[in-house]
């Protein structure tokens, strides 16, 4: 008798809630997406670039491996690795072929604002994006090489790169790819232009055939990882 009671209660507990998260739903109305087209724009992009280096990965690891099983001498193999990964994340002084992007303010007639101190942070984000999109391989913003865990933000007014202001114009953007003259009709054509327009900026693109980006010089922030101590 206990037992009917104690699975009776425990049924009439389940449906109650099972009613009550219904009842709730309705309730709630449901949430819109209120981002505007240059947010909605900016994330597609993102997810994009995202996609692109998975697939970059992936070929990569691959080549890796089949390097390893056609190789006997796995640390010329390793060290050629690591010195890949290095350049990848930044650390070296890299030079080659690509484009220069000079980014400065663009006023017309009507413009009645005040001065523009810097190109805001979430231009240089969407340009950025649409540049690996293209191909880009290294990119370097003034005198900030751009890598993974670079932070462009806002504050007072003014944006920051790596913990730098970026306040002078022309901005000038350098960027190294396998092919220069495709990423400059590409970007020259590209829906960045329009939206730089809106904040009263606009950008110039010149191919360049010797090109020196700099090294990423600060420290590098490494999270969710911890050194593992071999046994002693």
């Amino acid at each position: 008798m206990r037992i009917k009671r104690l699975i009776f209660t425990c049924v009439t507990f389940v449906i109650g809630f099972m009613i009550a998260v219904q009842h709730q739903s309705f309730n709630e109305p449901p949430q819109r997406d209120t981002r505007n087209m240059a947010d909605l724009r900016q994330a597609l992009m993102a997810e994009k670039e995202r996609q692109q280096e998975l697939n970059e990965e992936i070929h990569r690891q691959s080549n890796i491996l089949y390097q390893l099983d056609e190789n006997e001498d796995v640390e010329e193999v390793m060290e050629d690795v690591f010195h890949d990964l290095q350049m990848k994340a930044g650390l070296t002084e890299v030079s080659g072929s690509g484009i220069v992007i000079e980014v400065n303010v663009f006023f017309d007639e009507s413009y009645s604002g005040g001065g523009i101190r810097s190109v805001p942070p979430y231009l240089l984000r969407l340009l950025i994006n649409e540049l690996n999109i293209q191909g880009a391989e290294h990119i370097a913003i003034g005198s900030e090489r751009i890598v993974s865990t670079t932070a462009i933000r806002e504050a007072n007014g003014r944006t920051l790169i790596n913990g730098n202001w970026m306040t002078s114009f022309p901005l000038e953007i350098k960027v190294i790819t396998d092919d220069p003259e495709s990423m400059h009709h590409a970007i020259m054509s590209s829906q960045s232009r329009e939206i730089f327009s809106y904040e009263n900026l606009d950008f110039s693109v010149e191919a360049a055939d010797d090109l020196t980006l700099p090294a990423y010089d600060h420290t590098y922030r490494v999270r969710y990882m911890e050194p593992v101590l071999g046994d002693s």
